[in-house]
C-alpha cells in the first residue's frame, strides 16, 4: 500500500503552501533547496513543516489539498493546531439579511 500526503508548510512570509506528493521526504527536500526555482516557495525561504497526513488513495489525497487551498487562513491554522471545533464554526458561511 503506497502513501500520498496532504502537507502545509509555513513561509518565511508567513503564508502557507499546500501540496501533495507520495515522497514527503524528498518533496519536502526539493523545497527547502529550491530545486524548483520558479515555484511559489523558492524565494519563501526559510520553511516549516506544520502539518501532514497520511492517505492510502492519491485520489482522496488530491481532493483534501485543493480543498484545504480554498479554505481561510484561520481555518488552516486551526487544522494545523488540531483545533477541530473551530474547523467546524469557520466552515459556516454568513449570509446577509
Amino acid at each position: 500500500m503506497k502513501l500520498s500526503y496532504v502537507y502545509i508548510l509555513k513561509c518565511s512570509d508567513s503564508s502557507y503552501y499546500t501540496g501533495v506528493t507520495s515522497d514527503l521526504t524528498q518533496r519536502l527536500f526539493r523545497h527547502v533547496s529550491a530545486y524548483y526555482p520558479d515555484c511559489y516557495t523558492a524565494n519563501r525561504r526559510p520553511l516549516e513543516l506544520v502539518f501532514y497526513c497520511e492517505f492510502t488513495d492519491i485520489g482522496i489525497a488530491i481532493d483534501k489539498e485543493k480543498q484545504i487551498k480554498k479554505w481561510s487562513r484561520a481555518k488552516k491554522e486551526a487544522l494545523i493546531k488540531g483545533d477541530f471545533d473551530a474547523l467546524v464554526n469557520l466552515a459556516k458561511k454568513k449570509f446577509d439579511k
